[in-house]
């Protein structure tokens, strides 16, 4: 697992919660590094992951009032993606921190930016199960805050935008399909085609059918210029 004076150095840059820090140790170390007996962030990820959803999916209820159900999955799925939980990670300098194999050199590069985020949730599962849900809290909101204020103003929902455009461009309602699933049950990914007649299909890529499906609409939408390309 990570050494110990790299986990307190940590641990005192997020203020964590609790005088054991074993968890703490275990969520900043990537499976390439695993020794003997000695565990790795991979079952803390999917805890953390949950209780990331539920703060995030809280304060988005509470911040917009007289938004809707579709809203607020496409803000939550901004929220939670893998690129967000990266930004943190990088904020945090997070690189430094987690210990991995010799055939995983570098930590701040797009090939390795699910690692990073990968090791963002397990550090919020070590939190809360350290020290319950409020410091657990407060991790995410303080981190998360930036994206917070940039996600103020984001696009309405991805699929409705598509719905609108592709019935006053030719008159047809886009088709979505199911391309593939893989992954594990607790970690499924699927893979998304949305076809509307007249253009190129766009296939999008993320944890659930529906946020694929939103991934895949903000592509074509994207692609054919109605909406501006975010980075």
């Amino acid at each position: 697992m990570a050494d110990k004076s790299t986990v307190e150095a940590f641990a005192e840059l997020i203020g964590f919660p609790a005088d054991d820090r074993s968890r703490l140790a275990r969520a900043l170390t990537h499976s390439s590094a695993r020794n003997g007996k000695e565990g790795n962030y991979e079952r803390l990820e999917f805890l953390g992951d949950r209780v990331l959803g539920l703060v995030i999916a809280e304060n988005l209820f509470r911040l917009f009032p007289g938004a809707s159900e579709g809203e607020l999955s496409v803000r939550l799925n901004q929220l939670v993606s893998a690129e967000a939980c990266a930004r943190v990670a990088d904020d945090l300098s997070l690189h430094r921190f987690i210990k991995t194999g010799q055939d995983v050199k570098k930590l701040t590069g797009k090939r390795v930016l699910s690692i990073r985020a990968d090791v963002v949730e397990s550090v919020i599962a070590a939190i809360y199960l350290e020290g319950g849900m409020a410091p657990a809290r407060s991790f995410i909101e303080t981190y998360w805050q930036p994206l917070f204020e940039d996600g103020l103003e984001l696009r309405r929902d991805a699929k409705t935008e598509l719905q609108e455009w592709a019935h006053a461009r030719f008159g047809k309602t886009p088709v979505y399909t199911v391309e593939d699933r893989s992954g594990p049950d607790h970690e499924p990914r699927f893979t998304v085609k949305v076809s509307v007649e007249g253009v190129e299909p766009e296939v999008g890529v993320d944890r659930s059918k529906r946020a694929a499906e939103q991934v895949a609409a903000t592509r074509l939408l994207e692609r054919e210029g109605v909406w501006a390309a975010e980075n």
